[in-house]
């Protein structure tokens, strides 16, 4: 049986600090140093223009931050997300990313990292409390969305690929489907 070394939030940020994951697109998940797929130009463009929509319908109300690292220190986990919607913290975020008490929910664009997005991370997000999770699986082009979250994993899921979907923490707010899947 193999024994691998599970790595703490501290520990990987004294290896970050080191240099040695220079150049390496990475993330910690679960106590593991995990390698992330490579963007190609759908996901790219799609999460960055998704992130530009939702920074003009959320205005003041919450920042919109992309491919940037959250940190979940419960299950030794500093996932990079490609969009969070987290609390407005300012400064704050010069001494800690956010924390899932910061967080109102995440948005994963996925089709090379589909089964990670939809499974592993899945569990990750909803261990952490975080109330929604959203995939845009763009190999089908529809979203997945997870809410309440339990330590075994989200109650709820739904599949939408048209219509408008309300986040629970802005509910008077209406985010077209379509311009996160086709922006």
């Amino acid at each position: 049986m193999l024994t691998t070394a599970k790595w703490t939030i501290e520990d990987y940020h004294r290896i970050i600090d080191s240099g040695i994951l220079e150049g390496r697109a990475v993330e910690l998940i679960n106590g593991d140093i995990l390698e992330m797929s490579p963007e190609g130009e759908p996901h790219a463009y799609s999460s960055d223009e998704a992130g530009e929509y939702l920074m003009y319908l959320l205005g003041d109300r919450a920042k919109v931050r992309q491919a940037k690292p959250i940190t979940l220190p419960q299950s030794n986990s500093e996932p990079e997300p490609d969009i969070a919607l987290v609390q407005r913290l300012g400064r704050d975020y010069r001494q800690h990313h956010p924390y899932p008490e910061n967080i109102f929910w995440l948005i994963e664009y996925s089709d090379s990292s589909l089964t990670k997005d939809l499974n592993v991370k899945t569990q990750v997000y909803a261990a952490a409390g975080i109330p929604e999770y959203w995939v845009v699986d763009l190999t089908k082009m529809a979203l997945v969305v997870w809410r309440s979250p339990s330590a075994t994993g989200y109650k709820s899921q739904e599949k939408q690929s048209s219509g408008t979907i309300n986040p629970l923490a802005f509910p008077d707010i209406g985010i077209e489907v379509v311009k996160l899947l086709e922006p």
